[in-house]
């Protein structure tokens, strides 16, 4: 071999290991050598499965408990005079009859199951922020009871009484608002403390109370 060759041959070498080895100047003979190292693949972004997607934010909106709806005045037809208070157990709902076709209506709790009543009472007393003593019947059934409690915003008959008759019932207020509207009294029918208040202006000693089922 001659001289010329081999400083050829050797300069050629020397061009190969000098240069970098990367994918675009790599000779093709020694592209095995200097294959690029393949790049980690990156994960997908995660989606969760279509029965746990969760709904937008909007649409887990807050919305208040109802309330049952208090007084307002209302078309009557009934054939009862103005001055009467009509309970409707059936609708929780009192009706006091005030002339021209109209009567103001109230949301009421009613009697639970055996323990309603229908008949024709009338107011024989009123009292503001009346005292409470059980009947016997009642301290019977619930001897935790006190045997008394003077009036105030924790007594059970609220802020008015109108009593009936001489039964144990009373038309009154309650210290537990969320009741009104339903069955859960042992007789009595109960108000909203301010419908109470607005029903126990309007009535007098001997109004007639009428109660329907």
């Amino acid at each position: 071999m001659s001289r010329l060759t081999q400083t050829a041959i050797a300069a050629l070498a020397l061009a190969c290991f000098a240069a970098p080895a990367n994918a675009n100047n790599v000779p093709f003979f020694l592209a095995p050598f200097f294959a690029p190292a393949q790049q980690p693949a990156q994960p997908a972004a995660y989606a969760p499965p279509q029965r746990y997607a969760t709904a937008p934010a909007s649409a887990y909106q807050y919305v208040p408990p109802a309330r049952t709806p208090t007084r307002e005045i209302v078309a009557y037809s009934g054939r009862h005079a103005p001055g009467t208070i009509v309970v409707n157990t059936t609708e929780r709902r009192l009706y006091y009859v005030m002339g021209g076709g109209r009567a103001m209506s109230y949301a009421i709790g009613v009697g639970r199951e055996g323990f309603q009543w229908a008949g024709t009472q009338k107011i024989t007393n009123k009292q503001e922020w009346p005292d409470w003593r059980p009947p016997e019947d009642m301290l019977r059934r619930r001897p935790d009871l006190p045997r008394y409690m003077a009036g105030g915003p924790a007594n059970p008959l609220g802020a008015r009484a109108m009593y009936l008759g001489s039964t144990i019932y009373r038309i009154h207020g309650s210290n537990e608002p969320d009741t009104i509207g339903t069955a859960v009294s042992s007789g009595c029918i109960r108000m909203l403390n301010e419908d109470v208040v607005d029903l126990y202006e309007r009535v007098r000693i001997g109004t007639q109370v009428v109660v329907l089922r």
